[in-house]
């Protein structure tokens, strides 16, 4: 591990690798808004989700603004597919289960999924939702609880609260307490993120 300037900055970032989540994913289908996806990405990182899958297929990739994500698109990884089929076995492959969100009779409550296993969130487009292909190709679909007139939360606020809820399970687990990542997985991340 090399030596850094500032042993606090360095203190940081050992300690924010550390509790990063590598078994907990947020998947982004064709979502068009910069500032909803800047929003995603903050939360991300303030739970510790290391990488996001963007599936955009029909909207193009907005722009990240770094003043609404605070730069935490800088922390965050990106891996980019076009097709549902890509991405959903890619995250297959890894032993991930797949949970959309969405708002249909099916649906299952956000607080009755085991987000302490390996999970996927997939997020769907501002005015379409998650597609059709998404939903049905996921391990289940999923609903925020709501008791008010309006149906929906904003995107980069159901993704918030969707990582909060996986964040209050971990902790309840400990989850945050270990690393997923072994000595030297640790090390060489410490040494790509003293180069950001």
């Amino acid at each position: 591990m090399r030596k850094f300037k500032s042993d606090k900055r360095l203190n940081k970032i050992t300690s924010v690798i550390k509790t990063r989540q590598h078994s907990l994913r947020v998947v982004l289908e064709n979502i068009h808004d910069p500032h909803n996806v800047s929003a995603i990405f903050r939360s991300c990182d303030a739970v510790g989700v290391p990488k996001v899958s963007l599936l955009y297929n029909y909207e193009k990739f907005p722009k990240i603004s770094k003043t609404s994500s605070s730069s935490a698109n800088k922390w965050i990884e990106k891996e980019k597919y076009e097709t549902v089929e890509e991405c959903y076995s890619s995250l297959r492959e890894q032993g991930f289960k797949i949970y959309a969100s969405m708002l249909r009779k099916d649906a299952v409550n956000l607080f009755d999924i085991d987000l302490t296993e390996k999970a996927a969130l997939v997020m769907g487009n501002e005015h379409r939702g998650v597609s059709e292909e998404a939903a049905e190709k996921a391990d289940a679909v999923y609903f925020i609880p709501m008791t008010g007139m309006i149906q929906s939360l904003n995107v980069s606020v159901a993704t918030a609260v969707s990582l909060y809820e996986a964040y209050r399970q971990r902790v309840r687990k400990g989850m945050y307490e270990k690393s997923e990542l072994n000595d030297l997985e640790i090390e060489n991340m410490i040494d790509e993120w003293c180069d950001k």
